[in-house]
């Protein structure tokens, strides 16, 4: 390591790691691979691109890419003026303004990786077509990193429609849940409908630059598919843009991981992939099988008739997409609804309010970092603190979900979208549920207990929570948050009090 540093300076070594993806200090072929590609300007055919054959006759499918950049004044630290931000750390980010390749010609059949297994042809089974290989156990993959790994299998095509966005996705993300997910929406006798869900991220810059990762909080869509893959008949594959910020953003300032890292959270308008039409046949031939020209005698292009699908199965793509954050996020098996609604449904059941505020999203890949925005070690970690953390733990374990389930309705919101709440007098009530929530919160993460009326019976930040649970038993002062010796888990024995303290504190209203 001293040899290689005195070698190649700090840059050099800091692109050099971010090559030797096993850090052995050699770079095999493979891993000289993407600097091989960048100096060549040619990028040969994977291994899983050449087992499949394509037909030479086999449908096309035309892709188009829709794209609009990331508004700049919706990140947290434009609020300053980027102040003490270098501007080439923004370069990728700027420069990013139309999709890497605006229309794409692919082969119906390579959509072969999105259909089902066998064991999964009932309506809302998910199935994975990349699985996550990491948790919170696992750890979480290097920051440190400018070239994506070549795509094997399944990947390919994720990796495919992708790059017409920009030319570095990684189909697996740095941390969990990583992968695609899907399922069958609706089938018919010939057709399927499957919904999918992708976490994937793409890297912005290149050396000399340090790293910036863009990650979308999640990718959806659905693909309208013949069961045999020859023919697509709809494709569609977006971010989500209905929520106030929609990405996640994270950037080296140095050559080694632990160099600082800012965080920063924005909004994408639009990343959109969609066909033009169904697929159609590169090759026509007539009744008898003779090949016939493409465009009719007076020079227009033949047109196709395609039958109606008869649906024989369907479900909502509402209740698809819920069966695929689910299986990304086991905590989702509580409902977790809009703010509002909450209070409503609260109301209508005569049950508590369980509240989750955070600066980031809950449920994607938008999540919460701890004590600033400036980290070192780099974040991600699972650091006290962090939305990533209280998903992948506490909310997620059975005892909570069971209680959360019988006793409250749950919501998670944005501190963004409740000061916005909050300044709309077009509705009084509503505004006052939003303030009563802003003043009990503290960055990053609030848990709130609450009436349907808004009054906040109990809440504690996300922080001191993980601060308390890594604590020895004994040395906990408050017999509020008391561990219990039937869980051997201190997060979850601490928040089950936290939860039933709440409940207690609310039983004249709930008697009432």
């Amino acid at each position: 390591q001293e040899l290689a540093l005195k070698s190649l300076g700090n840059e050099g070594l800091f692109l050099f790691s971010s090559l030797d993806t096993n850090k052995d200090l050699y770079l095999s072929p493979e891993e000289f691979k993407p600097i091989a590609e960048k100096l060549t300007g040619v990028a040969p055919v994977s291994e899983s691109e050449e087992e499949e054959t394509p037909d030479p006759e086999g449908e096309t499918l035309s892709i188009v890419a829709k794209f609009q950049p990331l508004v700049m004044e919706t990140m947290t630290k434009s609020k300053d003026g980027f102040l003490g931000i270098s501007h080439v750390a923004l370069s990728g980010l700027r420069n990013w303004t139309a999709p890497a390749a605006p229309m794409s010609v692919l082969l119906a059949r390579q959509f072969k990786a999105f259909l089902p297994p066998k064991n999964k042809l009932d309506l809302g089974d998910p199935w994975w077509i990349i699985p996550s290989e990491l948790n919170i156990f696992t750890g979480y993959l290097s920051n440190n990193r400018f070239y994506p790994p070549p795509p094997k299998g399944k990947e390919v095509i994720i990796h495919k429609l992708l790059s017409m966005f920009h030319p570095r996705p990684f189909v697996k993300t740095r941390f969990a849940p990583q992968g695609a997910v899907a399922c069958i929406q609706a089938s018919s006798s010939f057709y399927y409908t499957i919904a999918f869900r992708i976490h994937a991220e793409f890297q912005l810059n290149e050396p000399p630059n340090f790293p910036f990762w863009f990650s979308p909080g999640q990718f959806t869509g659905y693909i309208v598919l013949s069961k045999d893959s020859s023919h697509v008949r709809d494709f569609r594959l977006f971010v989500p843009n209905n929520r106030s910020l929609n990405v996640d953003m994270e950037w080296l300032y140095g050559a080694s991981e632990s160099s600082n890292m800012e965080v920063d959270i924005g909004y994408l308008p639009q990343m959109e992939l969609e066909s033009t039409g169904p697929s159609i046949p590169s090759v026509i031939h007539d009744e008898n099988g003779n090949v016939i020209d493409s465009r009719d005698p007076s020079g227009e292009p033949v047109q196709f008739v395609f039958e109606e699908i008869s649906w024989q199965q369907e479900i909502p793509w509402e209740e698809a997409a819920r069966r695929l954050e689910v299986a990304m996020y086991p905590f989702k098996k509580v409902s977790y609804l809009p703010f509002t609604e909450a209070f409503e449904r609260a109301k209508a059941e005569k049950k508590l309010v369980h509240s989750i505020l955070l600066w980031g999203a809950l449920d994607d890949h938008v999540v919460t970092v701890t004590s600033g925005n400036t980290a070192k070690p780099p974040v991600p970690l699972p650091v006290p603190g962090s939305g990533r953390t209280l998903r992948e733990t506490v909310l997620e374990s059975s005892p909570i979900l069971a209680l959360l389930n019988e006793s409250f309705i749950s919501s998670w919101s944005l501190v963004k979208e409740l000061e916005e709440l909050q300044s709309n007098r077009e509705n009084e009530f509503y505004s006052k549920l939003a303030q009563l929530h802003l003043e009990k919160y503290n960055f990053p993460v609030e848990m709130i207990i609450c009436l349907p009326n808004g009054t906040v019976i109990h809440h504690i930040n996300a922080n001191y929570f993980l601060d308390i649970t890594s604590m020895k038993p004994e040395d906990v002062e408050s017999s509020i948050f008391s561990f219990s010796a039937s869980f051997e888990d201190p997060s979850t024995a601490t928040y089950l009090q936290f939860l039933k303290e709440g409940l207690q504190r609310a039983k004249p209203y709930l008697q009432s």
